[in-house]
């Protein structure tokens, strides 16, 4: 007996993530114009943004949504699934604003606007949660909460951010002197202080758990 293969309908999308927070949902976009940063750099140098297509898919029916229909200058970033809606992160260079939207299976809602300059730029700009909230970790080695928190601290060159749980904030470390190994490395919400470092690579399971690979 062959298996069935279904069809999905993603207007040539070739990949579809599982989405953070739930099995319920996956996404995919394409790039013409590159991830969200890069989108940013065409916008600075005068240059039409193309939107990139977007397209959420429901597990298990295949079925496809387009929860909003971008326009030109507009970009979307990478979705998660918080308190039983699909959170949207677009970025509308044109008006300099940074929307998150809520998708709750059957209409799109407006969360919350940010001027686009409330960022430095949009390198590693995510939506995390646990609880929901807008980061990014610049390339000169700071990590920022844009929203619901204002936040910023540095952190280790090797550093980059996994999760969040409360107030502490996990990080992954790798070192190599000389061998490599990685680290798992909590810090504290506010102060960004190193609560603890200990050996290991953290892994996050879809149904919550965490498990530290050593």
């Amino acid at each position: 007996m062959y298996r069935t293969i279904k069809d999905i309908h993603t207007e040539g999308i070739s990949y579809l993530a599982p989405m953070e927070g739930t099995r319920d949902w996956y996404w995919g976009s394409d790039y013409d114009s590159g991830d969200l940063y890069e989108a940013e750099e065409i916008h600075r140098m005068g240059k039409p943004v193309r939107p990139n297509r977007f397209v959420l898919v429901r597990y298990p029916t295949g079925e496809t949504v387009r929860p909003v229909a971008p326009r030109p200058g507009q970009y979307f970033g990478r979705p998660v699934f918080w308190d039983g809606k699909v959170i949207l992160l677009l970025v509308d260079f044109p008006a300099g604003e940074i929307r998150l939207l809520t998708f709750d299976g059957e209409k799109t809602e407006p969360l919350v606007t940010l001027p686009l300059s409330s960022v430095k730029d949009c390198y590693n700009l995510m939506l995390h949660i646990s609880p929901l909230m807008l980061a990014r970790q610049a390339a000169d080695n700071v990590f920022q909460i844009v929203w619901p928190e204002r936040v910023s601290f540095p952190i280790a060159p090797h550093d980059s951010f996994d999760f969040r749980d409360g107030d502490r904030l996990y990080f992954s470390r790798w070192q190599e002197d000389p061998d490599y190994r990685e680290e798992s490395v909590v810090r504290d919400l506010t102060t960004g202080e190193v609560l603890e470092v200990r050996p290991g690579a953290l892994m996050e399971l879809p149904d919550g758990q965490v498990w530290r690979l050593h």
